[in-house]
């Protein structure tokens, strides 16, 4: 497999389910792109590749995604132990202590989380430029906006760094930066994705 970078989500879990690739080679993979492109998009603010390293070598759940490589915005994703800042600097050094229920259907759902993307600070602003981590950088120019507050998620995935990544909408954060980047964004009807445990 020369470019695993070209394939979507569900051509790499299929070449899984068929056993022509493990999960750990796609995760390190993965990996091999964020550390080759993150420094020039600083997409990726809170890397998590030990954790996904081990889940990768691990027993995964037989969802549909089995052992796909994804990324989880840096706000609202609750993955328990992973910092959660909400691109602010003043929770620089949050700790989740578990999953939200978002995340733990991402995982049920065979998904291997490599780390946090970039967003802005409490996703206010259609930008991903937050004084914490600085700006997100749009892969077709690096000189351009990738838009907000997704926008770590968006370069991400327009990098070809992972098929797909979350994002979260509430008034243009997912269609927003999938404009800026070329990339289809799918926005869930309000209230049909939980925000458990959080009320």
């Amino acid at each position: 497999m020369n470019d695993l970078a070209t394939l979507d989500a569900t051509a790499l879990a299929d070449l899984v389910r068929r056993g022509e690739l493990q999960p750990i080679e796609l995760v390190d993979a993965a990996i091999a792109r964020i550390e080759r492109l993150d420094p020039r998009l600083n997409a990726v603010v809170t890397p998590m590749f030990d954790q996904a390293r081990e889940a990768a070598a691990g027993s995964l759940p037989e969802g549909p995604f089995r052992g796909v490589p994804f990324l989880l915005k840096d706000l609202g994703a609750e993955y328990a132990g992973a910092r959660l800042t909400n691109g602010s600097a003043f929770l620089k050094d949050h700790i989740s202590s578990r999953d939200s229920e978002l995340v733990a259907r991402y995982i049920r759902a065979g998904m291997i989380v490599l780390g946090k993307t970039n967003t802005s600070e409490f996703g206010l602003v259609p930008t991903a430029e937050p004084a914490l981590f600085g700006p997100a950088h749009n892969p077709w120019n690096l000189s351009r906006s990738t838009g907000g507050s997704s926008g770590g998620s968006a370069a991400a995935v327009a990098a070809g760094v992972v098929p797909m990544a979350h994002a979260s909408d509430g008034g243009g954060s997912i269609r927003i930066p999938a404009s800026c980047c070329g990339l289809y964004g799918l926005k869930p009807t309000r209230g049909r994705i939980t925000s458990a445990p959080r009320s």
